[in-house]
């Protein structure tokens, strides 16, 4: 795996910075670290989809599962 580092402009919206300024106090992570995670997550999450399998969120107190819809 090429560990080369490249850099890239990315352009949020004012309450993107905000979400991802609250997720790097939140996790004490930096903003880069934030979104190399998301990246990662997304990206198991995809491949997983791919091979068929379903996401679902449950809560075991409410005896509730919906099922997450991808795009």
């Amino acid at each position: 795996m090429n560990d080369t580092k490249k850099t890239m402009t990315l352009n949020l919206t004012e309450r993107e910075m905000q979400v991802l300024e609250e997720l790097s106090q939140k996790k004490d992570l930096t903003k880069t670290a934030v979104l190399r995670q998301a990246l990662r997550l997304y990206q198991l999450v995809d491949a997983r989809l791919s091979a068929g399998e379903k996401l679902y969120f449950e809560d075991e107190q409410a005896s509730r599962k919906a099922e997450v819809m991808m795009l």
